[in-house]
């Protein structure tokens, strides 16, 4: 099973954060995206829990993906639920054991990372690895698995600011350090609804895309032939416009 996602060097990238049951704005983006050419859809993780949709959520997008190859699932701390537990987690506690088992071993094989042009994404932070194809033979589990799927990111300098609630908090230090490594200008991520929506000089770009955190959701779409220097070169649609499916 492939961790790493290369997108092509053409075409251009639609970016989705969290979800979290929000089945209509699954839908809304498949719908505007999805049937393109050269259009490749990546949502970064936690389809399920938090909305009462997340069922019907994630059996869509599996669907879909089963049928389109360029729709792309990465795996969100709330779909490695059966590894290391988080709360909420209505979408788990509600499956029959069966079931349990079903959505377990198909969520433990999503890949953990996507990147094309001069960009990353994952769903919470990059590990501390010298190349990106290191991240194949992480350990799930692992400490630098965790931080993949449960790191925040926080705009002072530093590398390891300490945790809260278990979750890592990496600083400045630790992000330029990393993307140097990776040789990558932006990283784009979801996970931390409290997080600025931009940080570290531009080259981090933090959205969301699920209803359930009562913010704006939001859509990010990469030119995949541009020269990606910071977030200006990306752009940010709102999927609250009522205009939208006319995109």
């Amino acid at each position: 099973m492939e961790r790493v996602i290369t997108l092509p060097d053409k075409g251009k990238c639609v970016f989705v954060g969290d979800t979290h049951g929000d089945i209509i704005a699954s839908k809304v983006i498949l719908k505007n995206f999805l049937y393109k050419n050269n259009y490749y859809v990546v949502f970064l993780g936690d389809y399920v829990d938090r909305g009462k949709r997340s069922k019907e959520n994630i059996d869509y997008l599996l669907e879909k993906r089963e049928k389109y190859d360029n729709l792309i699932l990465l795996a969100g701390n709330h779909e490695v639920y059966p590894i290391c537990e988080c709360s909420p987690s209505s979408f788990w506690e509600a499956l029959s054991p069966e079931e349990f088992n079903h959505y377990k071993e198909i969520f433990l094989k999503l890949p953990w990372c996507v990147t094309g042009n001069n960009l990353i994404g994952v769903h919470a932070a990059i590990p501390d690895v010298e190349k990106l194809l290191d991240i194949e033979n992480i350990e799930v589990g692992g400490k630098k698995w965790f931080i993949m799927l449960w790191g925040d990111f926080v705009e002072k300098k530093g590398e390891l600011l300490g945790s809260f609630l278990g979750r890592p908090k990496l600083g400045k230090d630790y992000f330029e350090k990393v993307m140097g490594k990776l040789k990558k200008n932006v990283l784009i991520r979801s996970h931390d609804p409290k997080a600025k929506e931009v940080m570290f000089d531009k080259r981090c770009l933090t959205i969301f895309t699920s209803s359930e955190y009562g913010v704006e959701r939001k859509i990010a779409i990469v030119d995949l032939e541009k020269d990606i220097k910071n977030v200006d070169d990306i752009e940010l649609v709102s999927l609250d416009l009522p205009d939208l499916n006319g995109i």
